[in-house]
């Protein structure tokens, strides 16, 4: 099992992101969700840079492992593998279509809480595809990148429910 670096991962930028932006929300008594111009732009460079993440190849250390499923991709080892890039792609891009209809519908949960809804849906597909991930565990069936998930999750969930409970 290969071991995932934090600091080479979209998920280590986010979450790293996230923590800075709130301390500094902290110090400067802002309550309010910030990230909403960001949904997009996020969105979009993980749709297209997962992409990057599979044409790089195995040097990456993001593939998938094996498979015997018909779209399984060959990174020139002679291993079919699950495209995990793609699924992540895809599912970003389901999201990023869900979230542009809202907007344009002015959808309260997309207007006050695009961004904890777009890290919750990152935080979940993610959490999914890194079982297809030949990464070492850390807990149970988790790698580095599950307990992440989980704290993304969390911190997405907590946000929206605080402000449902208001």
């Amino acid at each position: 099992a290969s071991t995932p670096a934090l600091s080479h991962s979209i998920a280590g930028a986010l979450a790293g992101g996230i923590v800075a932006v709130e301390i500094w929300k902290w110090f400067r008594g802002v309550r309010t969700s910030t990230g909403g111009p960001f949904v997009i732009p996020l969105t979009l460079g993980i749709i297209v840079g997962r992409w990057g993440c599979l044409f790089a190849g195995l040097p990456d250390q993001t593939y998938g492992i094996p498979t015997t499923l018909p779209w399984g991709v060959d990174l020139a080892d002679g291993v079919a593998r699950h495209p995990v890039e793609i699924y992540e792609s895809l599912s970003m891009a389901a999201f990023l279509g869900l979230y542009w209809r809202a907007l344009l519908r002015q959808r309260p949960w997309a207007m006050a809480h695009g961004f904890h809804y777009f890290a919750l849906a990152y935080a979940v597909q993610r959490f999914v595809w890194e079982f297809l991930k030949p990464y070492a565990t850390v807990i149970g069936p988790l790698n580095v990148f599950h307990l992440l998930m989980i704290g993304l999750a969390t911190y997405a969930s907590f946000w929206i429910a605080a402000d449902r409970a208001r």
